[in-house]
């Protein structure tokens, strides 16, 4: 069942039928009747379309700002922010869509070779909650400009998110069926990954959702594209300002109430700075008081479900009970809601289960690194290789710190963060493929090789 269930008090707004069975086979129905002729469109067309998208996305700021905030928590402040960074995404391949999709010539043996770029037909997207709207931008994006359709299965959490996407697109002009928004049971998604109109699948989700899905595909000889979890770690080798740095490492750790797969969940200083960023930081986690989403002075909304907030409180318990060291925080806070303290948790060693794990909420894990190789071994201590940053004050040594993190991306001297033309993803159990950039739009691609003899 889809259903809006208001994270602040946990009351139930509205719901909204799983689609039939013979529902979702129309849908692919519809999806494959339109990609014969969206493929087919000059490539100006589609990029006036997604142009349009783009602009009424800016124009819908605040309804889509809203809608995220009632389904799954998100303060004003975030969703706007979300919001502008969708608005990039589409008017980046809109704006770059010849030279992206330009074909490219090259040498061969006794000839010339051409490599053509083109659609593969219709792909099934599904998308995770945290970021209702930037997560199906950036899938959707790239592949409506290069002419593959789209079947989107967005999270169960968020269907007035969902609803309102597929109306936005209808009302850029992009012809139906391009974009079709699916409220499939995870059944009927493996269904639609069988059907043999359907070339691919791309998953934003959990390592376990990302399995289910990988598994299935294979089995259909479909390719897949899996951004999953990430405990991206935060490394300081030295800095000229500690506060400030500290700061801005609350910042981004509490942006989205930590649910984000990006987010640096593992703060690991060199040992005789350690001190100083620890109290700044804690110093900063307590300012964050519960409030009201919708209330523009809130600086602590609440997790997604209550559900996510118990699991972040039982995995804290545990680490308590191996011997971590709760700083501040580390409680729910009473109530009906789904909130939970910032906190910030010391003490973690390897043999401690959260050392592995993802949390995936207000939570900030800090270890003292007693030289940059304890800092690196830590680093790559994980079983998640999604992004990480490094900060020093010498942009050559964080650099080459840098180049030996087992990440698929690495931020110097800022914190990882997400913009149109950067391509995305990770390495390790943090998935497979690239998103975004001219990486992104090559996942579902069909680059036909044509030889030419001299």
């Amino acid at each position: 069942m889809y259903a809006v269930t208001n994270p602040v008090d946990g009351t139930l707004i509205q719901q909204f039928p799983t689609m039939t069975d013979s529902e979702v086979v129309c849908a692919v129905d519809k999806a494959q009747e339109a990609y014969l002729s969206w493929s087919r469109l000059d490539l100006e067309v589609r990029a006036a379309k997604m142009k349009r998208v783009a602009e009424l996305f800016s124009e819908r700021t605040e309804e889509f700002a809203t809608k995220m905030s009632r389904e799954m928590g998100k303060r004003l402040g975030d969703a706007r922010g979300e919001m502008g960074v969708v608005c990039d995404i589409f008017s980046y391949y809109a704006e770059n869509a010849h030279q992206l999709l330009a074909d490219e010539d090259f040498v061969i043996s006794g000839g010339k070779g051409t490599i053509h770029k083109t659609a593969v037909g219709v792909i099934l997207g599904i998308m995770p909650w945290n970021y209702p709207v930037y997560q199906v931008a950036r899938f959707v994006a790239p592949n409506l400009i290069l002419g593959n359709t789209v079947l989107l299965k967005h999270a169960p959490i968020c269907p007035e998110t969902a609803l309102a996407i597929e109306k936005l697109m209808h009302d850029a002009g992009v012809l139906d069926g391009v974009y079709v928004n699916v409220f499939a049971s995870n059944e009927q998604a493996a269904a639609i990954i069988a059907d043999p109109r359907v070339q691919g699948v791309s998953l934003t989700g959990s390592e376990r959702a990302g399995a289910a899905v990988a598994a299935e595909a294979g089995k259909h000889l479909k390719k897949v594209v899996l951004e999953l979890g990430g405990s991206d770690p935060m490394v300081v080798l030295d800095s000229d300002d500690l506060p400030a740095l500290a700061k801005r490492a609350a910042e981004v750790r509490l942006e989205n109430m930590g649910q984000a797969c990006n987010a640096p969940k593992r703060m690991i200083v060199m040992h005789d700075i350690y001190p100083d960023f620890l109290a700044e930081l804690v110093n900063d986690f307590k300012t964050y008081t519960p409030g009201d989403p919708l209330d523009e002075t809130t600086t602590l909304a609440p997790l997604s479900t209550r559900a996510a907030a118990e699991r972040v409180l039982e995995q804290l318990n545990r680490a308590k009970e191996q011997g971590a060291v709760i700083e501040c925080g580390g409680k729910m806070i009473e109530g009906p809601g789904a909130y939970f303290e910032a906190t910030v948790i010391t003490g973690v060693t390897p043999d401690m289960d959260i050392h592995h794990e993802e949390v995936f909420g207000p939570v900030a894990i800090v270890y003292s690194a007693s030289d940059e190789n304890h800092a690196l071994e830590l680093a790559n201590d994980t079983p998640f290789g999604l992004g990480s940053s490094v900060f020093a004050t010498d942009p050559a040594r964080a650099m080459s710190f840098g180049r030996q993190v087992e990440a698929g991306m690495v931020y110097v001297n800022n914190v990882g963060g997400s913009q149109a033309d950067l391509p995305f993803g990770g390495v390790k159990r943090s998935g497979i493929g690239r998103e975004l950039g001219y990486l992104g739009i090559e996942e579902f691609m069909n680059k036909q090789v044509i030889r030419v003899l001299d």
